[in-house]
């Protein structure tokens, strides 16, 4: 497993997939992903978990820390 801590700078960040889950954590501010197409907002405190194959990546208006785990 590796963990990676991301700081989200209100811009996009590029379309990636992998063939394994990937959790997404945040610890503070709010992070907007785009999920399969779809918008999703994770505010502090709470997580996601993409799913294996799922093209996903980080909006423009991300503010916050994001702990990548996977």
């Amino acid at each position: 497993m590796s963990l990676k801590v991301f700081q989200a700078d209100e811009e996009s960040h590029s379309d990636e997939s992998h063939e394994y889950p990937e959790g997404l954590f945040v610890t503070d501010g709010e992070i907007h992903l785009l999920v399969d197409g779809k918008a999703i907002a994770v505010n502090a405190g709470g997580m996601y978990i993409v799913p294996p194959g799922m093209v996903h990546s980080v909006a423009a208006g991300s503010n916050g820390t994001l702990v990548i785990f996977d």
